[in-house]
C-alpha cells in the first residue's frame, strides 16, 4: 500500500481544494441564511480563480506535473501534463460558468454551486485516472452531479424532461461501458491500464479469439465515451438536454463535460488498451466511421434550427467530430513521433479554444433570454442596437466557432487539420473542411440577425451586470489571445500531449 507523500498530495491538490470550496460554499448557506443568493456565486467564482492560481503554481513552482508521468494511490491517479493541461480547462469552465450563473433565474442555490463542484471533481479526475476503476468513479460523479444540475429548474418542465432524458441515456451508456470494461479485467484481472495494455499486447499476438473478445471490449466503451462527448450515433439526448437545462449548465455539459470525456478517450486509447491504432485495427475503422458522420449530422441539422440552443448542441456535435479527427491522427501511430503528439496537441488545443467559445455564446444567450424570455434565433434581432458590447462578443464566438481568423477557432481547426494530413489521413481533412463550410452557413445567419435585422425594441438597452461583463470579456480576450499567439499555446498543449505516450 502506497505511503501518503506530498507528492501523492500535490496529485489531488485541485480535486481536494474543490472540495473544500463545496463544503464552504454549504457552511456558508446554512450559517448565515442570507436573503443575497448572490454571494455564493461570487465565492464559487473566486474560489475557483484560486484554485486555479494553485494549481497553475504548483506546476510553474513546483514543478509537479512534470515531463515524466508518476502513478500515485494505489497507481489510480496519473500526474503527468496531461492532467494539468485538463484541470486548467475544467477550472475555468466553472470560473466563467459560476459568473454568468449569477444572471440566471433560478440557480442561486447553495446546492446549485455544490454540484458545480463535484461536477468539475469528477472531470479532474476522469482526466487524471489511470485505473478503471477510478476512471468509472470519476465518470459517474460528474454525471450525477450534471443530471441534477439539467433538471434543476422545478419551475420548468423541460428541465425535468431534460434531466431525465439525460439521466436515462447516460444510466445506459454508462452501463455499456461498465460491461465493455468488465472484458478487459476479465481477459487481464488488472484494472491499471497501463498493466492492461501491456498484457493485450503480450497476449493478442496470434490469438484471433482474444483480439475479438477486446474488439468487442473497445466497442462497448466506445459507447460510454461516445455518449460523454456526444458523438453519433450516442447523440440522441444533446439537443433536448441542451434546450431544457439551465443555460449555465448547457454550457458546462457541451464544454467541459465533453473535454473530461476526450481526456478519458485519448488516455485509454493511446495507452494501447485495446492495441496499437493502425488501419490493420477494426475499431480504428470504428471510430473513423463515427468521426465523418458526427460531423456531417451535426452541421447538417444545425442548419435546420431555429432555437439558438438547439443549434448550438448540434453544433457542438459537429465539433465533436473534428476533435475526433485530432484524436484518429494520434492513434494511427502509436509511439512518440511528431504526428502523434501533433494529433493529441491540437485536439487539447482544439477542447481549449472550444471551451471558451461556447461559454462566450451562451453567456449571450442567458442576457438576452433573461430580458426577452426566449431562447429563438430571431430574439437577437437588432442585438447590435441594443448592446454592441453583447453582438460583438457573439459574433466573436460565432467566428470562433466557424473557424474565421484571428480567431482562437481558426487555428483550433488548422491544428487538428494540419495533423490529420500529416498522420496520411488527407481524405478525412478534406471531409473536415467540407464541414468547416457548411458551418460557416448557420453562424453566419445568427450573425446576420443581430447586424441586418431590426426589432421592435432595438431602442431599448440591454443591461450587462458586472459579473457577466467580467466573464464575457474573458472569453473574448481568450478568443483573441488563443487566435493571435495561437503557436505558443500550442506548443504548452504540444508538450503536454507527450504525456500521452510516455511510460
Amino acid at each position: 500500500m502506497s505511503s501518503i507523500t506530498l507528492e501523492s498530495v500535490l496529485a489531488l491538490a485541485p480535486e481536494l481544494c474543490l472540495l473544500i470550496l463545496a463544503i464552504v460554499i454549504l457552511f456558508i448557506d446554512k450559517a448565515f441564511k442570507s436573503d443575497n443568493k448572490r454571494g455564493l456565486g461570487l465565492t464559487t467564482a473566486w474560489g475557483s480563480f484560486f484554485i486555479l492560481l494553485v494549481t497553475i503554481g504548483i506546476w510553474f513552482f513546483l514543478d509537479q506535473p512534470n515531463a515524466q508521468p508518476e502513478l500515485y494511490w494505489g497507481g489510480m491517479i496519473r500526474q503527468d501534463l496531461v492532467t494539468f493541461a485538463f484541470r486548467v480547462i475544467f477550472l475555468i469552465a466553472l470560473l466563467i460558468t459560476a459568473l454568468i450563473s449569477l444572471d440566471f433565474k433560478g440557480v442561486q442555490r447553495s446546492e446549485y454551486y455544490t454540484l458545480l463542484l463535484t461536477a468539475t471533481i469528477g472531470f479532474s479526475l476522469m482526466s487524471a485516472s489511470a485505473d478503471l476503476i477510478m476512471l468509472y468513479i470519476a465518470l459517474e460523479t460528474a454525471s450525477i452531479s450534471l443530471y441534477a444540475l439539467a433538471a434543476f429548474r422545478k419551475d420548468e418542465s423541460r428541465s425535468d424532461e431534460a434531466g431525465m432524458k439525460y439521466f436515462i441515456y447516460g444510466a445506459f451508456a454508462s452501463a455499456v461501458m461498465l460491461f465493455g470494461m468488465s472484458y478487459l479485467y476479465g481477459l487481464t484481472q488488472e484494472t491499471n491500464i497501463y498493466v492492461i495494455a501491456e498484457s493485450v499486447a503480450r497476449s493478442a499476438i496470434g490469438d484471433p479469439v482474444l483480439r475479438a473478445t477486446v474488439l468487442i471490449s473497445a466497442a462497448l466503451v466506445i459507447v460510454g465515451f461516445g455518449f460523454k462527448i456526444s458523438a453519433v450515433p450516442y447523440h440522441f439526448w444533446a439537443p433536448d438536454v441542451y434546450e431544457g437545462a439551465p443555460t449555465p449548465v448547457t454550457g458546462l455539459v457541451s464544454t467541459a463535460s465533453k473535454a473530461a470525456g476526450f481526456a478519458v478517450f485519448l488516455r485509454v486509447f493511446t495507452a494501447g488498451v485495446f492495441g496499437p491504432a493502425d488501419s490493420s485495427n477494426s475499431w480504428w475503422a470504428m471510430l473513423v466511421a463515427i468521426c465523418i458522420v458526427t460531423m456531417f449530422l451535426g452541421n447538417l441539422l444545425a442548419i435546420r434550427q431555429s432555437n439558438i440552443k438547439r443549434m448550438l448542441a448540434y453544433s457542438s456535435i459537429a465539433q465533436a467530430g473534428y476533435a475526433m479527427m485530432g484524436l484518429i491522427a494520434a492513434m494511427t501511430t502509436i509511439g512518440v513521433n511528431a504526428d502523434s503528439i501533433d494529433g493529441a496537441g491540437a485536439t487539447i488545443y482544439f477542447l481549449l479554444y472550444y471551451m471558451i467559445s461556447n461559454v462566450a455564446a451562451f453567456a449571450v444567450v442567458i442576457i438576452v433570454s433573461n430580458i426577452n424570455g426566449s431562447d429563438e434565433i430571431a430574439d437577437l434581432s437588432g442585438l447590435s442596437r441594443r448592446s454592441p458590447f453583447l453582438a460583438l462578443a457573439m459574433l466573436l464566438a460565432l467566428l470562433s466557432l466557424g473557424g474565421i481568423p484571428p480567431t482562437a477557432g481558426f487555428f483550433g481547426k488548422f491544428f487538428i487539420f494540419r495533423a490529420t494530413v500529416e498522420a496520411g489521413l488527407w481524405w478525412l481533412a478534406l471531409l473536415g473542411i467540407i464541414n468547416a463550410f457548411i458551418a460557416l452557413y448557420y453562424y453566419l445567419s445568427v450573425a446576420k440577425f443581430m447586424y441586418l435585422y431590426r426589432s421592435d425594441d432595438e431602442e431599448v438597452a440591454i443591461p450587462v451586470s458586472r459579473a457577466s461583463g467580467l466573464a464575457i470579456g474573458l472569453t473574448i480576450f481568450g478568443i483573441l489571445y488563443l487566435g493571435i499567439l495561437a503557436n505558443s499555446t500550442f506548443e504548452l498543449t504540444r508538450r503536454a500531449a507527450t504525456a500521452f505516450f510516455a511510460g
